[in-house]
């Protein structure tokens, strides 16, 4: 079974050892995984798949830990419908969507913490800490139970109620803050060695990265072991885009794929968009972005530690970056609701609203497939929505939530 045979930095490719916990590299950047993957391409199969566990650690041999080490709460594996009739409404005929809102917890974060959550056991660790803007949150939240272990989280104090509420019911210790997830990683950052935590803030350890990768192996093979000619992905830190780049690299050193890769199409809300703005300067790294606001709290991050790779995948793909308004993401939620079943997070709206563009100014084609991935549940972001159906009450007796009582 292959495992991590060495850890090397993303940016000056300096190696550290894969048997102890770490977090950036001594140059401030991230950590990758590396594998020996000529050994795990003699010692695994596609077949071997056929018979594999229905969820993200049916890839163990390209993950840092076996299955039966893993903590777990049955990740990935998400669906992939196609989207008729919205891709009919948009112009594209072979329009799919990666639902990861089907992930436990309700977004694609279950992937990264999963991992990440379990190599942090294997090490002995028993305190960690994280800053989110909400969903990884509460992954971590529900990871860290499963795991026996510590959570403390910073959230901004205006995260999704769901937010807060899922990782207080988890029994995590979480500090709300007058800022946006660039203060809670501060504070984070100034604590961490007093109080004993490990850092496991996006990309500033190595093992969230490869859950995240996972969405790359299952696309491939949810589509016969062909990749799509574009995917879309809503980019607040990047982790997903840069990891599923990682994964057809790596699929294609296995000989699994061919040398085709599919266009990484970035998207973020045009209130907090520096990797698109960073993209159109054509600049290496993002600058941080003043007064970010959005409705879609992923996509609120001023400045990602990983924008350098995120873009390389970008340029490198021939794909692109764009941006969306707040009301374009949630009006396009919507039509993916009502046209295709799947109520998605203002993020996978924000993708939607981006697939239009991109076809209506030719940069998708009609007939390429192209995969929208919906990184979360609408359900966790009713407040968003609400907005779209207002509900009003006539007075205390008909007040929304809380218990339903006899009148």
């Amino acid at each position: 079974m292959g495992r991590a045979s060495e850890l090397v930095c993303s940016r000056c490719s300096l190696t550290y050892d894969p048997g102890k916990p770490i977090n950036l590299c001594s140059c401030g950047s991230p950590i990758l995984v590396r594998y020996d993957l000529a050994a795990v391409r003699r010692n695994w199969s596609k077949r071997q798949l056929e018979t594999a566990i229905p969820s993200m650690w049916r890839y163990e041999s390209v993950l840092p830990c076996d299955a039966n080490e893993a903590v777990t709460l049955q990740e990935g594996w998400t669906p992939l419908k196609k989207a008729v009739s919205l891709g009919k409404s948009i112009g594209l005929s072979d329009l799919w969507i990666k639902d990861e809102g089907r992930n436990p917890t309700d977004s694609f974060k279950a992937r990264g913490l999963s991992c990440a959550v379990s190599m942090a056991r294997k090490f002995g660790l028993n305190k960690l800490a994280i800053p989110s803007a909400g969903n990884a949150a509460g992954a971590l939240a529900a990871y860290a139970a499963a795991a026996g272990l510590e959570a403390n989280i910073f959230m901004p104090n205006d995260v999704p109620q769901a937010n807060y509420v899922e990782c207080k019911a988890f029994g995590a210790k979480v500090t709300l803050v007058d800022g946006l997830i660039s203060d809670c990683g501060r504070i984070v950052g100034q604590r961490k060695a007093e109080e004993g935590w490990f850092e496991i803030s996006t990309l500033k350890e190595p093992y969230r990265i490869e859950g995240k990768k996972t969405m790359g192996y299952e696309v491939a093979e949810q589509f016969g072991w062909e990749v799509p000619d574009a995917i879309l992905y809503p980019c607040g830190g990047g982790v997903g885009l840069i990891g599923m780049w990682k994964a057809f690299a790596e699929l294609e050193e296995l000989g699994w794929i061919g040398p085709k890769r599919p266009k990484m199409i970035s998207v973020q809300a045009a209130g907090c968009s520096p990797i698109t703005r960073a993209y159109e300067q054509n600049q290496a790294d993002s600058k941080f972005w003043d007064g970010a606001s959005t409705v879609a709290s992923g996509l609120r991050v001023p400045k990602a530690l990983g924008d350098f790779l995120v873009l390389q995948a970008v340029r490198e793909s021939g794909g692109t970056a764009v941006s969306v308004s707040d009301s374009d993401m949630l009006d396009a939620g919507v039509d993916l609701a009502s046209k295709e079943g799947i109520f998605a997070a203002p993020e996978g709206g924000a993708c939607v609203a981006a697939a239009r563009q991109l076809a209506e100014n030719g940069f998708l084609k009609a007939g390429e497939r192209v995969v929208i991935y919906n990184t979360g549940s609408g359900y966790k972001y009713l407040e968003a929505y609400g907005t779209r159906f207002p509900r009003n009450t006539a007075g205390e007796e008909e007040k929304l939530g809380g218990l339903i009582t006899p009148r």
